[in-house]
């Protein structure tokens, strides 16, 4: 018998059954994001899919209500994602990858991505943006109607992007006509903008995402270049206010980062040319930063064995540490700071790779994991049912062998995870992530 197996035999019982009755979660050690503490020998427990109480252990803490025993782990709320691409096909080499796939081979890859973030410890995620016009819908839906596995999504349906910006599909032989389905966003001028922002939640956008400046990966822009007025942003802005909602902009350039903010963005994503003025007014209006600082060494090291463009490559390279710089910057202005890590350019699964980063360029451990769960719920207006291991929380929770607080890595090795009060996975053999 493995170390791990007491672990899966004490969760065999309730692993894979939805809205199980009343559960108990003893946490050997137990990471309260609210206050910022590590809590000693707690008991967690759930009814359907619900946190009801988190008190100490006691002897009689689980009567009548199935135990799950994670009394030699550390437990923490399920861990949040603000920038995902799960419904689309990972980057590759080919810009004309998108076009060679079908809507039905692209929603088995969308359900193979979900159960791989899930499976990490990663309960929600925000997707920010698909090729393929409302795939992210149908996805978001299908684990909603627990057709597949998957972390709770929240979706753009579209890229909002002037024509040939950073969210179209570019680089692509002369001739080639790209299918509207792939254009559901694309729009220039203010009036246009309302119109396709609009469209987006008549077909179940849950926020929008403005490219707001040229992109790494797409090639014939320039991260440095603004693509959108300021008018232009606040148009999609002020539409999203009426449907209670907010924008997400992609914006590297220091000048499209200002346009943005002053627009009146709930995040700005990327933000690799953030400069002093930028911090300033982010914290002024309390914008949300969320960098993916990960990924540029996954560019730089994938992306050259296997041949992408001359022009992203330099592109990359370009950005990588003036982002890493300006994050840094960030954090010592106390700018909000969500975790975001942009999964699809490197592989979905890896999510949690992204905390040593964060914590190498400034965050502690504490703050890394508040940024990956009650910040994230913050950012997204949902801090009243995620986030956190409280009453009244949704009941997403993941249990890890180790200290994250002393070893941030540790959360790379998830041991087993629950959400809305199902266990999805019960060992780290299961959960199919050691880390590597």
């Amino acid at each position: 018998m493995t170390r791990l197996a007491p672990l899966a035999l004490a969760l065999a019982c309730f692993a894979g059954t939805s809205h199980a009755g009343t559960v108990v979660v003893h946490a050997g050690h137990l990471i309260d994001v609210d206050q910022g503490t590590v809590l000693a020998d707690q008991a967690v427990r759930i009814e359907n899919d619900t946190i009801v109480a988190v008190a100490p252990w006691s002897a009689d803490a689980a009567n009548g209500a199935t135990l799950v025993d994670w009394s030699r782990y550390t437990v923490l709320p399920g861990l949040m994602d603000m920038h995902t691409h799960l419904a689309d096909e990972g980057q590759e080499a080919d810009p004309a990858g998108p076009l060679k796939s079908t809507a039905v081979r692209d929603a088995f890859i969308g359900a193979m991505n979900a159960r791989a973030t899930l499976y990490a410890g990663f309960t929600t995620v925000r997707d920010v943006g698909v090729y393929r016009g409302f795939a992210d819908v149908a996805l978001r839906d299908a684990i909603n109607a627990g057709y597949v596995p998957g972390p709770r999504m929240f979706v753009a349906g579209a890229y909002i992007t002037v024509p040939g910006g950073g969210g179209e599909i570019t680089g692509l032989p002369a001739g080639t006509v790209v299918p509207e389905e792939f254009r559901r966003g694309v729009s220039k001028g203010e009036a246009e903008v309302r119109q396709k922002v609009n469209d987006l939640f008549a077909h179940g956008a849950d926020f929008i995402k403005v490219i707001a400046t040229g992109a790494v990966l797409t090639d014939g822009t320039e991260p440095g270049e603004s693509e959108y007025s300021e008018a232009e942003i606040r148009a999609a802005v002020e539409e999203a206010g009426k449907h209670h909602s907010f924008v997400a902009a992609h914006a590297h350039g220091a000048e499209g980062i200002k346009r943005a903010v002053r627009a009146g963005v709930r995040s700005i994503e990327h933000a690799s040319y953030l400069d002093d003025e930028g911090i300033a007014l982010m914290k002024q209006h309390g914008t949300w930063l969320v960098a993916d600082i990960y990924n540029g060494d996954y560019i730089d090291t994938v992306g050259r064995e296997e041949h992408w463009s001359a022009e992203k490559l330099r592109k990359n390279l370009e950005t990588t540490d003036v982002q890493r710089q300006g994050f840094r910057k960030a954090v010592k202005a106390g700018l909000n700071i969500a975790y975001g890590t942009d999964s699809g350019v490197y592989p979905h699964g890896d999510n949690a790779r992204q905390f040593a980063y964060m914590v190498r360029y400034g965050l502690t451990p504490m703050q890394a994991i508040q940024a990956a769960t009650i910040n994230s719920a913050r950012l997204l207006g949902r801090e009243d049912k995620l986030g956190s291991v409280a009453p009244g929380m949704a009941a997403d929770l993941i249990a890890v062998a180790g200290d994250p607080l002393a070893d941030i890595e540790v959360l790379r090795r998830v041991q087993a995870v629950i959400r809305n009060g199902t266990v999805v996975c019960a060992d780290i053999a299961q959960c199919g992530n050691d880390g590597r």
